[in-house]
């Protein structure tokens, strides 16, 4: 059987496999050691937060970069957010709330290089 698909609590990128999991695989939340120290902290909220608000801010089909949440929840030591905001935005898409795009189109953020940009996932049409 085929372990299902799981998302690293602390860094958003997809948790792979390894057969020394196989017996607590259920328990497993970190991809790794590194992820298990840093853990989520206040600050990485606030950026999910604000990654949020920013989005709610704008068209339903805008995006925004990373470095926006960073800026505005630190003006002045946002380039130290950069990476936790990255996290942050992929921890919003395990969770279903954004889609990170390069080039306009969707991408894995497990494995996007480079920079991106994101978008809020459109609401169904119930009407």
């Amino acid at each position: 059987m085929e372990p299902l698909e799981k998302t690293c609590a602390s860094c958003g990128r997809r948790i792979e496999w390894r057969r020394k999991w196989a017996d607590d695989w259920e328990q497993v939340r970190y991809c790794s050691d590194a992820c298990r120290r840093r853990k989520v902290t206040r600050e990485d909220r606030a950026l999910e937060a604000k990654i949020l608000e920013l989005l709610d801010q704008r068209a339903a089909t805008s995006t925004i970069c990373p470095s926006d949440a960073a800026r505005a929840v630190s003006p002045d030591d946002w380039r130290d957010l950069m990476e936790p905001a990255r996290r942050a935005a992929r921890r919003l898409v395990a969770s279903g709330d954004v889609v990170i795009t390069q080039h306009g189109s969707p991408v894995d953020p497990s494995t996007a290089r480079g920079p991106i940009r994101i978008r809020r996932i459109p609401k169904p049409d119930h009407g």
